[in-house]
């Protein structure tokens, strides 16, 4: 809050505070104004016209912290009305609490003032102007104004809180400068979720450099959006225009400062944590909570110049990734290879001014440096022109700050915190010696000479192979044999007892899928696509079509529907059918509404669904699939790749482990094997399987540990992100049960409602699963007693496989080169 400008005299206060308490003490305050005379007391308030918002004093609530909260001091503040969880968006005082009852009232000036019990100002309003009739106002909007009575135009505020944030942006609140009085309107965090203190955060407009919102830490920069690009800030899509939320960017002579608007019926809000977080929350009334829609910053490559100079990040298949920008090498190439990337990286020849040109970078978010130039109405092609006669340009963009088709940005020296991204990425323009440009058209010539020999060589391989296929279908009868409508495969066992399953015409399932329409896919794995589809009978029911590239002939496909029909578990997915006919074969199980389960624990939107007796619930369930699966039925089972998008989830949010594909089975008293082709999911995969190919049932156990870490904390192992260490989520779950703060790795949206000894037990048993040898992971048959059991007594966990990720040895490093990320490939089930 603004500094008071002005102190009265101290005789004055404790006669003003006694003579109003006084006079107004029996009014209760329903009112949105206050007016010389009066004044608000500490159990009074001001509701704005709608009864959006309140303003009165308040104690913060303890949301989390570890620490104990100090009910005896007391702030005045602003929040929501309507709202059962008391949110406070403002705080006047937020340096200087009361220690007793406060006063909110006018001194003799027209000032704003918060008087504490002996009279002495705590906060002031400290307007630049003075009015006639002051009078104060809460506002629908949640701006707390101070004006004049006799100024016409309601728009005039001689003072007004939206001007001073304190870790809340509200819509239509302005986050920038203002240029002729040197505003500066940012928000600052909490120092913790009970203390509003000024935090170790700032989050402002860059007013010196290019036009981006910044995240400092003291002052150190922790993060930036990118700039602003006519619509948005660079590549960033969480904060694009869409029907509900409408960003707003405005430059001018007066000022400069970004606003957003929502639409009427949505209560949002931006938040600056006290852990540097930016987080977007909007209000849920069906579940009376917030709903945390994103948090702006997604990854590690969001970490201000993790690449260092030239270098450029890259998350790709969730691992980070540092390279230097084409025609650049690493500056310290032993860091490097240490993953130390800070020292970024330098040209690998000289440049010759003069001698240079540009090589353009696709799908990037804007890179910062010290010096630029910015000029909002230049073309690209001047831009060019201009950098290329400035030697010391070393960069240059499109950067279209006011949508009118025009601008560009030029670098001068180092370019930093430059990242790949997905989507809404832009085209950076970098300064390399012509050599590099020549080897640059060199290859691209190469590629496309390649290609066009390619595409020849295919075109003629397809001709050919169409007049084949239709020779042969002309001579060959395609009509299956499926008369019977039921597939009978005899075991190895010589067993009398022939499965029968239902056999569905290829042209019924091409009906209940809309002819495997887009709009009915619903999933795509290494088998191939995934199809909602609805049967005659009225039955909905999920269609996986199984590739070309499967891998699988007519009686293994057959042999592997027998055996995964003879699963029989309510924690495991229906098999209902098959569908044979030609080269298309395709598994038809029952339909689960609610998806998978990395559907729900990983999206911001839809992870409020899962309160911690359904998380619970869903971890015992997997638990009792696997144990099914290695003890009780008649094969005894390794799942090989269970991962949180192999969990689905019924209309009830049942857990059904499913993808079989890659499962082994075992006879007798085999519990181990051995392969070299390593098939997988990385972050799920144990280090044994992954480094040496060595797979047992104790595989599948670290499997569950990961997904049971990710169920308690809704966090993702792999791309996991914490601004304090590079450890992965099992390295950061390792570290805070370690330091006795296992509880700070449980989901915040849990907001602290669940038993802290069941969710310890089973963070507990998370990494007692994930343990980096075999041997001293537990049994599916240990797990669940643990799990259902409070009084077994568990052991203590030692350091997990894979603690950090990132950090593997250059032996580990190049065994797991041919493993390929998120791979799915189909393993042939091995019937006994």
């Amino acid at each position: 809050m603004k500094p008071m400008g002005k102190l009265k005299s101290n005789f004055f206060y404790p006669a003003v505070c006694s003579t109003l308490i006084l006079l107004f003490s029996i009014n209760s305050f329903g009112a949105e104004t206050i007016t010389p005379g009066q004044s608000i007391n500490d159990t009074q308030t001001i509701v704005s016209p709608g009864k959006k918002f309140k303003l009165g004093f308040f104690t913060p609530t303890d949301t989390g912290s570890t620490s104990t909260t100090n009910s005896n001091v007391r702030y005045l503040g602003i929040w929501y009305q309507n709202i059962p969880v008391q949110t406070v968006v403002w705080v006047a005082n937020r340096n200087n609490p009361l220690t007793s009852s406060g006063l909110l009232t006018f001194d003799e000036d027209g000032e704003l003032v918060l008087l504490n019990q002996t009279g002495s100002i705590i906060w002031s309003s400290n307007s630049s102007h003075l009015a006639r009739r002051p009078v104060a106002q809460l506002l629908d909007t949640g701006n707390f104004v101070l004006k004049d009575a006799e100024d016409d135009n309601t728009g005039n505020c001689l003072w007004q809180s939206f001007d001073y944030p304190s870790d809340t942006l509200l819509p239509g609140m302005k986050l920038g400068w203002n240029r002729k009085t040197g505003l500066n309107r940012h928000l600052t965090s909490w120092k913790s979720s009970s203390d509003p203190s000024s935090g170790n955060y700032t989050y402002t407009l860059d007013p010196h450099g290019l036009p981006q919102l910044v995240l400092h830490k003291g002052s150190t920069k922790q993060f930036r959006t990118g700039p602003w690009y006519g619509t948005q800030f660079s590549a960033l899509p969480a904060l694009m225009a869409n029907p509900v939320f409408q960003p707003k960017f405005v430059s001018n002579d007066d000022e400069m400062y970004y606003s957003f608007i929502i639409r009427d019926n949505i209560i949002s809000r931006f938040v600056l944590s006290p852990s540097g977080l930016v987080q977007h929350f909007s209000w849920n009334n069906r579940r009376a909570s917030w709903n945390l829609m994103f948090t702006v910053q997604v990854d590690r490559c969001d970490s201000y110049g993790l690449c260092g100079a030239y270098g450029i990040c890259n998350i790709s298949n969730s691992t980070t990734v540092c390279q230097c920008m084409k025609g650049f090498e690493p500056r310290l190439p032993n860091d490097w290879e240490m993953l130390d990337w800070s020292g970024g990286c330098v040209p690998k020849n000289p440049h010759v001014c003069g001698n240079e040109g540009f090589i353009k970078l696709t799908g990037i978010k804007l890179p910062d440096a010290s010096e630029f130039w910015v000029s909002v109405s230049t073309s690209v092609k001047d831009c060019k022109e201009k950098c290329l006669r400035n030697c010391s340009c070393v960069a240059y963009a499109k950067l279209d700050v006011n949508g009118t088709g025009n601008g560009c940005v030029t670098w001068a020296r180092g370019l930093v915190d430059t990242r790949q991204v997905a989507e809404y990425g832009q085209d950076l323009y970098i300064r390399v010696a012509a050599s590099e440009i020549d080897n640059d058209i060199e290859a691209k010539r190469r590629n496309i000479a390649i290609t066009v020999v390619i595409s020849v060589f295919s075109a003629v391989i397809i001709v050919a192979l169409i007049s084949c296929f239709v020779i042969w279908t002309r001579r060959t009868n395609m009509v299956a044999n499926q008369s019977d409508n039921k597939v009978t495969v005899n075991e190895e066992e010589g067993e009398d007892d022939d499965l029968e399953l239902p056999v569905y015409e290829f042209s019924s399932i091409q009906f209940a899928t809309n002819n495997f329409s887009v709009a009915n896919k619903i999933g795509e794995g290494g088998f191939g696509p995934v199809y909602k589809g609805d049967l005659h009978s009225g039955q909905e029911v999920a269609v996986k079509r199984l590739g070309e590239n499967s891998g699988q002939g007519l009686r293994e496909f057959k042999n592997e529907v027998i055996l995964i029909s003879k699963l029989q578990h309510r924690n495991l997915v229906k098999l209902l059918g098959c569908c044979i006919q030609g080269d298309e074969r395709m598994l038809i199980y029952e339909y689960m509404p609610n998806k998978s389960l990395d559907s729900l624990i990983f999206d911001e939107a839809t992870r409020p669904l899962l309160n911690w007796q359904k998380r619970s619930d869903i971890i015992t369930g997997i638990a009792r699939g696997l144990l099914y699966l290695h003890r009780d039925s008649r094969l005894r089972i390794i799942h090989r790749d269970l991962k949180a998008s192999n969990v689905l989830l019924d209309s009830e949010l049942n857990p059904k482990i499913s993808d079989f594909g890659m499962a082994r089975i075992f006879g007798g008293d085999q519990t181990e094997g051995n392969t070299k082709r390593i098939v997988g999911t990385y972050g799920y995969m144990p280090p044994e399987y992954a480094i040496d190919g060595h797979f047992s049932l104790k595989s599948d156990v670290f499997s569950f540990g990961v997904i049971v870490l990710e169920i308690v904390s809704g966090k993702k192992n792999r791309g996991f992100f914490h601004p304090d260490h590079k450890l992965n989520l099992l390295g950061h779950a390792w570290k805070l049960w370690s330091e006795g703060k296992a509880l700070e790795l449980v989901d915040e949206l849990l907001e602290n409602e669940f038993p802290v000894s069941e969710v310890l037990r089973c963070i507990q048993v998370g990494l007692l699963c994930v343990q980096q040898r075999p041997e001293e992971r537990p049994t599916m048959a240990s797990v669940l007693l643990m799990l259902d059991t409070e009084s077994t007594l568990l052991p203590e966990p030692y350091q997990p496989g894979f603690y950090a990720e990132r950090c593997l040895s250059e032996t580990d490093s190049s065994s797991l080169g041919n493993l390929i990320s998120n791979e799915m490939t189909v393993t042939l089930l091995e019937g006994r």
